[in-house]
């Protein structure tokens, strides 16, 4: 817009003196500027303002949506939790574990991410991502039967009838109640103990075959003191150790017979071909074993209540009805084994799961 040589001087005498070039033309750029309109002197294009505007409606409809599918599903649930207690305590857990899934799978997927920056193996890790590798591995196992009962069209009903009426066999650890993580728990640990018996008694039975009379009766004094319902120390059982390394007790070299009863300690399955048996049982001792190193390097001080009783829970103690105090006197003398032996003495390691966990509520009573 033009202005006139009156105008503008008036303009500039309104403004006063300010910073910039001095001299009338600079004076007179000055004071036009002052009245020109907001879009002459750079403002943003209208179709700018319209999409920044959009976007501002957008977020505020997606705010305003979240709020009230947050308010209706609070309703709900408190409309279950009044009418059908039951049904909430099921819904609440359901809803908590597929939040609790959704994260680990996230935790898991940084875990695989960084082994693959840094080129890292399972046993170079810190603790508590090498356990939740393990423990993840071991749920996904567990899952996949359901996976494929549930591929056929309108197989969805029966998976949720096998998920309710047998939920320890079906359901992994995330979509157990508290009270139900007690009580499976001790289920499977009553079926590992059923094997423990079997354990000592092929220990006793290979200990007869000993070539060295010492040797086999240090090791058949064990298994007796075992029997009678004694603990052993780890003295004792460090001073056997060169016994587990060839025949008869060597893991390549055990009876069919005793490799099953250790799997059932390590929840692995018997029903496979002896050679399978023998690689998968040497698998998950030499696993537990990197984890024994990287928690002696992370501290037990270190550990919550809770990882302290799956540390022992893992390694054949049932720490469901122990304090923190008694896992932990227990995972030092577990420690002060396993941190000692090499790899290829995985079989006492396997075997004092059996011996170091069977009577340690006993000897404490």
């Amino acid at each position: 817009m033009a202005l006139s040589r009156a105008g503008c001087c008036w303009a500039l005498w309104r403004r006063g003196p300010g910073p910039g070039p001095a001299g009338p033309a600079a004076a007179l750029r000055r004071a036009r500027g002052l009245l020109e309109p907001r879009s002459a002197r750079g403002a943003p294009p209208r179709h700018s303002v319209c999409c920044f505007s959009a976007k501002a409606n957008s977020r505020a409809f997606l705010t305003a949506f979240v709020s009230k599918v947050k308010r209706i599903n609070g309703r709900y649930e408190r409309f279950l939790e009044r009418t059908f207690p039951r049904f909430y305590v099921l819904y609440a857990t359901f809803t908590k574990g597929v939040q609790a899934l959704f994260l680990e799978v996230k935790e898991i997927r940084k875990i695989k991410l960084k082994m693959s920056r840094q080129r890292l193996n399972f046993h170079q890790l810190p603790y508590r991502e090498m356990e939740r590798l393990r423990q993840f591995r071991r749920d996904l196992i567990k899952a996949i039967p359901i996976g494929v009962i549930a591929i056929p069209p309108f197989a969805n009903f029966l998976v949720i009838v096998l998920m309710y009426f047998f939920p320890r066999q079906f359901l992994i650890r995330y979509f157990w109640t508290p009270q139900q993580q007690i009580e499976f728990l001790d289920a499977y640990h009553a079926i590992r103990r059923e094997a423990y018996s079997d354990v000592v008694k092929s220990l006793a039975l290979a200990a007869r075959s000993l070539p060295e009379p010492r040797l086999q009766e240090q090791l058949q004094e064990l298994c007796t003191q075992v029997q009678r319902g004694s603990q052993p120390r780890v003295a004792e059982l460090y001073a056997v150790r060169g016994l587990f390394s060839g025949s008869p007790l060597g893991l390549n070299k055990l009876r069919v017979s005793h490799v099953k009863a250790l799997s059932h300690v390590l929840f692995l399955t018997p029903h496979l071909p002896a050679l399978l048996l023998r690689y998968r049982l040497r698998s998950h001792v030499l696993e537990i074993r990197h984890l024994d190193r990287a928690m002696l390097r992370l501290g037990l001080s270190e550990l919550s209540e809770e990882e302290m009783k799956a540390a022992c829970y893992l390694r054949g103690l049932n720490s469901t009805h122990l304090s923190a105090s008694e896992c932990r006197a227990w995972l030092e003398q577990w420690l002060g084994l396993s941190c000692k032996l090499q790899a290829s003495e995985a079989s006492l390691l396997a075997n004092s799961m059996v011996l170091l966990s069977l009577n340690y509520v006993r000897a404490k009573e």
